[in-house]
C-alpha cells in the first residue's frame, strides 16, 4: 500500500515539475518589452553590499536595540537564582 502511494506521489511531483518547466519560457527573457528601460547593472561590490552587508547590519542594529532597550525585570527572567526548588509543605496545600 505504501509503495503505491509513494509511486503516485512521485508521479504527481514529476508531472507537476514537467508542466512548470514546459509552461515557463526563459527564452522570452531576452525579448525586450515596450517601454522597458533597464538601468546600469550593479558591480560585485554593490551587489554584496546590498544583499549581504546591509541585511547583516540591519540585523545587528535590531538585535542591539532589543538588548539595550530590554525592560524586563530580573524576577521575570528564568535563571538559576530565582528558581524555587523546595516543595511546598503538606500543611500549606
Amino acid at each position: 500500500m505504501d509503495k503505491k502511494n509513494a509511486l503516485r506521489a512521485g508521479a504527481l511531483a514529476a508531472g507537476t515539475t514537467l508542466m512548470m518547466l514546459l509552461m515557463s519560457s526563459p527564452a522570452l527573457a531576452l525579448t525586450r518589452d515596450d517601454g522597458d528601460d533597464p538601468g546600469q547593472g550593479l558591480s560585485v561590490i554593490e551587489t554584496l553590499g546590498l544583499y549581504v552587508v546591509a541585511p547583516l547590519v540591519l540585523f545587528g542594529v535590531i538585535a542591539g536595540l532589543v538588548l539595550v532597550l530590554d525592560k524586563s525585570h530580573e524576577s521575570h527572567r528564568v535563571t538559576t537564582r530565582n528558581v524555587k526548588t523546595k516543595p511546598k509543605a503538606a500543611s500549606e496545600a
